[in-house]
């Protein structure tokens, strides 16, 4: 009989898998526009509220990501671990909710119309995301959304426009995450447990990023990798990636 354990990883394996077969086209098309963005000397910004702000963070910079992806990091969307005291899950419970706040944080980013937007969202239908995305579409950039169509088509939108991250986004790629994101039934427990959304999320955005890499070396443009310093030639990838982070940083002086 399988264990609660073996459930999970199968789950989670049926999960990937899932993606693999049904969105990797998807995926291959959000690479095509990063690399876009990328070639042009531009940004790839990455964002999520919550557990979405996990693999935003997974693009840049660590090893084996590329320079040209921007993660946009609010102290506020992902400090919802603390459940008392300063930043902490109540305050994000509300910020999250809140519409005008992703346009705010847009402001203190300088975007410019050949950049690229990916947004990672469960549920699709929070106030920040639909402002980010909304509002990147009207400054002229294309939207990537990873979400899961199962929530999203199940629930109401909680943003003015009425539309959820699906209907706004320009390339759409479905997490295929169950709508409770958590799947695993225990006997004897009335809420399920196992959520597999994450973990599913950051293996999309790290084959984005990979597949970014892949179509710019086809461009014949060598991409700028992050290398792990935890090696025996640590100081040769020390050299590397601070490399890396002056490209980063004349990409955004040039702002």
């Amino acid at each position: 009989m399988a264990t609660l354990i073996d459930r999970y990883f199968e789950t989670l394996i049926e999960r990937l898998q899932q993606v693999k077969t049904s969105q990797a086209a998807a995926i291959d098309v959000a690479a095509e526009v990063c690399a876009d963005s990328i070639a042009r000397e531009k940004l790839v910004f990455t964002f999520g509220t919550g557990h979405g702000a996990l693999p935003a963070l997974e693009t840049f910079p660590r090893t084996g990501t590329i320079v040209g992806f921007r993660p946009i990091v609010e102290s506020t969307m992902i400090s919802f671990h603390r459940v008392w005291g300063d930043m902490g899950a109540r305050q994000y419970r509300f910020i999250h909710a809140v519409e005008g706040y992703g346009r705010a944080i847009l402001r203190s980013h300088r975007l410019d119309p050949a950049d690229t937007m990916v947004l990672f969202s469960h549920s699709g239908i929070n106030a920040v995301i639909l402002d980010i995305a909304i509002a990147s579409k009207e400054l002229g950039l294309k939207v990537i959304g990873v979400t899961s169509l199962t929530h999203s088509w199940a629930a109401p939108s909680r943003h003015s426009s009425g539309k959820k991250l699906f209907e706004v986004a320009d390339v759409v790629i479905d997490t295929c995450a169950a709508l409770a994101d958590a799947a695993l039934k225990i006997e004897g427990l009335g809420e399920p447990v196992g959520a597999s959304s994450t973990s599913v999320t950051i293996a999309i955005a790290h084959a984005i990023v990979s597949a970014t890499a892949e179509k710019l070396v086809a461009r014949g443009i060598e991409p700028m990798v992050m290398v792990s310093p935890n090696t025996i030639g640590r100081e040769a990838a020390n050299t590397k990636n601070d490399a890396n982070y002056e490209a980063m940083w004349r990409r955004l002086a040039a702002r």
